[in-house]
């Protein structure tokens, strides 16, 4: 009606070029409106339907002392879990104090490069998980021991927890375990969980609970996955070490499918199916790269090493090492495993086979990834390949 009134008391030639000037200004606005609304609905999609990039979550290893944090690639990463913070007297303690808080204190500092990294602790691991059974044998001590863990995220402005618990239920490296651990390994989810969502009340940041696994059937059922999966952001399956270097016949340790020659019949995919059908969703299932090699001494040269008896580990080493060194050079010749998609060095001469990850198999893993909606994937660990090889290969199928 306003705009009415001020047509009709102008002038012919300028009412008729106010009016054209006015329907003009209310088809911008909506098209600008359509536009908007059509962005909006697009966000939203893409949110339901989960279509992000997937993550890269980076093992950085500090036991070794002081991590050198200003050459971590932080542009081709979304996660880094510092690893491994210790389990004493039933809470999470800094094992090397001098260092750890150095290395967290540098870590968190990165954030101010990328904002959107998340740095997240990793407690336990192969060596320091045989003190998580004591640490959540009674509702008291597991939610001390999750607070204590919480107490480091704010006191160094970290974004979460990772338990990497080898094993629950399991004697790992000389452990001690408990049939409890089972139903205890839950609970220290849920208190975990509900002492970060305490601490985001305070400072309204999103924390993360996250864990490594292994990729047995074994483990899946000494723990209760489908539970656990309710308070954890992302389940790191560690499908890698299938083949400890110690075994008797030699074996692919980080295969993506499984052969019908491998007695052992393990695989990433048949780990994360096997997480899946457990009640995990895939939308949480994180795949595993190694980023090094394990090797043996094998006994004869037949079929280039490949599943024939092993008579004593071998050194594998990093994939830059086996990269720069090794990979057809030096009388190693690296062969392909069509079926399990997995590559693999012999040295005839020294007759010495080397199961590892290269560019070629973590193609088709984060192939994989794509292919079946998985969260992302994780690797061990990043000093292990420094000029990157690997994580330029993830990140590029990733598009970081």
């Amino acid at each position: 009606m306003q705009g009415t009134m001020i047509v009709a008391v102008l002038p012919g030639t300028k009412a008729l070029l106010f009016l054209q000037l006015f329907v003009m200004k209310k088809q911008y606005y909506f098209i600008g409106s359509f536009v908007l609304c059509l962005f909006a609905v697009m966000v939203s999609f893409c949110f339901i339907t989960g279509k992000t990039k997937p993550v890269i979550i980076a093992y950085v290893g500090g036991f070794r002392g002081l991590v050198a944090t200003d050459s971590i690639d932080i542009w081709r990463i979304s996660h880094i879990n510092y690893a491994f913070i210790d389990v004493k007297d039933n809470r999470a303690w800094l094992h090397n104090e001098a260092t750890d808080t150095i290395n967290l204190r540098k870590l968190s500092e990165l954030k101010k490069q990328k904002p959107d990294l998340k740095i997240l602790i990793s407690v336990g691991g192969w060596s320091w998980s045989k003190n998580f059974s004591d640490a959540v044998l009674t509702d008291t001590s597991t939610r001390n021991f999750a607070n204590s863990a919480v107490a480091i995220v704010a006191r160094y402005n970290l974004d979460g927890v990772d338990i990497d618990w080898e094993y629950p239920a399991m004697i790992g490296d000389s452990n001690m375990f408990r049939p409890e651990d089972k139903e205890h390994y839950t609970l220290l989810f849920k208190y975990l969980r509900e002492g970060l969502d305490k601490l985001k009340k305070n400072t309204r940041q999103k924390y993360f609970v996250t864990t490594a696994v292994g990729g047995s059937q074994d483990y899946i059922e000494h723990t209760e996955m489908d539970k656990v999966q309710q308070y954890t952001d992302y389940i790191n399956i560690m499908s890698y070490d299938y083949a400890d270097g110690s075994d008797s016949v030699s074996n692919h340790h980080t295969n993506l499918y499984t052969s019908s020659a491998d007695t052992a019949q393990y695989s990433a995919d048949r780990s994360i199916r096997a997480y899946m059908d457990a009640g995990v969703p895939p939308q949480k299932i994180v795949i595993g790269i190694a980023f090094y090699g394990k090797g043996w001494q094998m006994e004869t040269t037949a079929n280039n090493g490949l599943y024939e008896k092993a008579l004593k580990p071998s050194r594998g080493g990093g994939f830059t090492y086996l990269q720069d060194s090794l990979i057809n050079k030096n009388g190693y010749i690296r062969y392909w495993d069509t079926i399990a998609h997995a590559p693999y060095l012999f040295n005839e001469n020294k007759k010495i086979f080397i199961s590892y990850d290269d560019e070629a198999s973590v193609k088709d893993k984060c192939s994989y990834v794509k292919k079946y909606q998985l969260a992302g994937a994780m690797f061990w660990e990043y000093a292990s390949d420094k000029k990157e090889y690997l994580l330029k290969t993830i990140a590029g199928e990733f598009k970081y």
